[in-house]
Order: structure tokens, then C-alpha cells, then sequence
């Protein structure tokens, strides 16, 4: 039987850990629909922040983010819209990626984090 694979959700809580350290609020974790997922959406003030969430040991073959393509950033632009129009709201929406470099993998102890806001731009 394969192990499941944790490193991806654990990313994802270290962004979401991350975030609210900086006051934001998680609106919603693994948000699906036909066109893919959004991994975090959060608001601050009046920004609302649709994040994907990169991990990776190392930057070795380029930074977390450049895995993020127009293919890719078209998909969460569509996921947005959808959750927009479930949830209307007056805040201003943004794309942002959360690069997490974690070398030991689940038993690193202080992944290095960066996070790139409107990074579609």
C-alpha cells in the first residue's frame, strides 16, 4: 500500500500558519472546483488573497513559483471567479504563491517561507 503523501498538506498549514501571523484570516483550505483548486484563500482589510502554495527542498531547479504557469494561473483565475460568485465581497482580490523550501522535508524544523503577493503581475 502507498504511503499517502503528508507534504502537501503539511505546506499548506505552514502557509496557512504564516498568514495568520501576519493577520490574516483563512476564508477557505482546498477550495475545488471543475477548474482546479485554490490552496488558501485569506483576508486582510480589504485584500482578498487566493494563494497557491509551492513546496520544494530546494531551488535548485528554480524557484517554487516559476512552477506556477499561465495554464495554471488561468485555472485559479477561473476558481476565483467561481468562489467570487458564491461570495460576494468588496474586498479587492489578489493572486499570491507561498514558496515553503523545507530541505528535511516533513522534519524540517524552520522552513524558509517567502511569499510573493500579486504575483501574477
Amino acid at each position: 500500500m502507498a504511503k499517502p503523501n503528508l507534504l502537501g498538506p503539511w505546506g499548506e498549514s505552514q502557509a496557512a500558519a504564516y498568514l495568520r501571523k501576519k493577520h490574516y484570516e483563512i476564508l477557505a483550505c482546498n477550495y475545488r472546483t471543475r477548474f482546479g483548486e485554490i490552496d488558501l484563500i485569506a483576508r486582510n482589510r480589504r485584500i482578498l488573497a487566493f494563494v497557491e502554495v509551492k513546496l520544494r527542498k530546494t531551488d535548485r531547479y528554480g524557484t517554487a513559483r516559476e512552477f506556477v504557469g499561465l495554464q495554471k494561473q488561468n485555472r485559479l483565475r477561473a476558481s476565483a471567479e467561481l468562489w467570487l460568485q458564491s461570495n460576494p465581497t468588496g474586498l479587492q482580490p489578489r493572486f499570491d504563491v507561498i514558496e515553503i523550501y523545507a530541505p528535511e522535508g516533513l522534519q524540517t524544523q524552520n522552513p524558509v517561507i517567502v511569499h510573493w503577493e500579486d504575483a501574477f503581475q
